[in-house]
């Protein structure tokens, strides 16, 4: 069973964090199977305070691993692609990467999260990780039951169907069973802070 925590923000909204169990081989299957199996269905990029890259692949992304990096992008020459350190990382001979360097890139915490209005009302679920310095390295936006996929826009009645695939991978990564959907509150929850 996952770790579970809650932060409460500043703004009066709170996160609560459901943890991946620390593992390399965790990691880099929950990323893989997210771009390879669910690539149309995802938004992903850094999520800081102050800036949201809200990023999807328009084709299925090519996957690949090397030095402790899985390397996504599409499947053409001279593509914007990134990187995502999920496991041990040492560098070249020529170059090696000092054990620290290596810390501190590698992903050392995945948590699923589901993000609650001032009210309690959640709002939106997703997936971040973050580096063995506690900074974020990426967040993963799940469809939203509150939210036109196609627009992004508010919809007036939620479609709890859209939780399925953050429930499904949060039961098989953080080992949460699956909830029966948010009982229906007439009022939307905020969806900014």
């Amino acid at each position: 069973m996952a770790e579970r925590s809650t932060e409460r923000n500043l703004d009066g909204t709170t996160t609560e964090y459901f943890d991946v169990p620390p593992a390399e081989e965790a990691y880099r299957e929950l990323v893989r199977v997210l771009f390879e199996d669910h690539w149309s269905a995802i938004d992903f990029g850094p999520c800081l305070q102050g800036a949201v890259f809200e990023l999807r692949f328009a084709s299925k992304p090519r996957v690949g691993y090397l030095d402790g990096y899985l390397t996504i992008g599409p499947d053409e020459p001279g593509a914007w692609h990134f990187h995502l350190c999920v496991g041990a990382h040492k560098g070249t001979k020529a170059r090696p990467t000092p054990p620290e360097l290596a810390r501190w890139r590698q992903c050392a915490r995945a948590a699923f999260y589901c993000d609650r209005d001032a009210e309690g009302r959640s709002r939106s679920w997703g997936l971040r990780l973050w580096n063995g310095r506690n900074e974020q390295m990426m967040t993963v936006f799940f469809p939203n039951p509150w939210l036109d996929q196609e627009r992004m826009k508010p919809v007036k009645e939620p479609d709890w169907s859209r939780l399925a695939l953050w429930m499904d991978l949060r039961a098989r990564f953080a080992g949460v069973p699956a909830e029966p959907a948010p009982v229906d509150d007439p009022r939307r929850p905020r969806m900014c802070g």
